[in-house]
């Protein structure tokens, strides 16, 4: 499975800095996730009593699973030291700032990561300069070639 990327992200915030964490999954969610069945549509982090949690995150049931197949919209926990935590904490009491998934990986132990992003929300006038400064950068690859 490649990393499941989310796009929507980088249009609609600012990206401050990044950190790479583990996530608690069951066994149907993992084989769900390496099929590219995860949506990041409205999903968030939050700090609930000094742990991180994912909310909203959909992962789609599994094709094969039994009558034990998991919530495709319960809240995961994410794994991180909790020194990133408190500094994560301290950032989020900012102005502005929110907690966002930006990929779902599998390491090269096969392990399940997701990089989350401290970010800022765009407003509209960034949005288009972001849009025209990509537009710039691409026209501009095309006549160096």
């Amino acid at each position: 499975m490649q990393e499941l990327k989310n796009r929507q992200a980088f249009h609609e915030y600012f990206i401050d800095s990044t950190y790479v964490a583990g996530i608690v999954l069951l066994g149907t969610e993992v084989k769900s996730m390496r099929t590219g069945r995860v949506s990041f549509n409205d999903s968030y982090c939050l700090v609930h009593k000094g742990e991180i949690w994912i909310k909203s995150l959909h992962i789609t049931p599994y094709s094969h699973g039994t009558t034990n197949n998991h919530d495709p919209l319960r809240d995961r926990k994410l794994l991180l030291q909790k020194r990133e935590i408190r500094k994560i904490e301290t950032k989020l009491k900012e102005k502005g700032y929110t907690l966002i998934p930006l990929r779902i990986f599998f390491n090269d132990k096969n392990l399940a990561k997701i990089e989350i992003g401290l970010a800022r929300g765009k407003k509209l006038y960034d949005k288009r300069e972001t849009i025209k400064n990509r537009d710039v950068e691409r026209d501009l690859k095309r006549y160096i070639k």
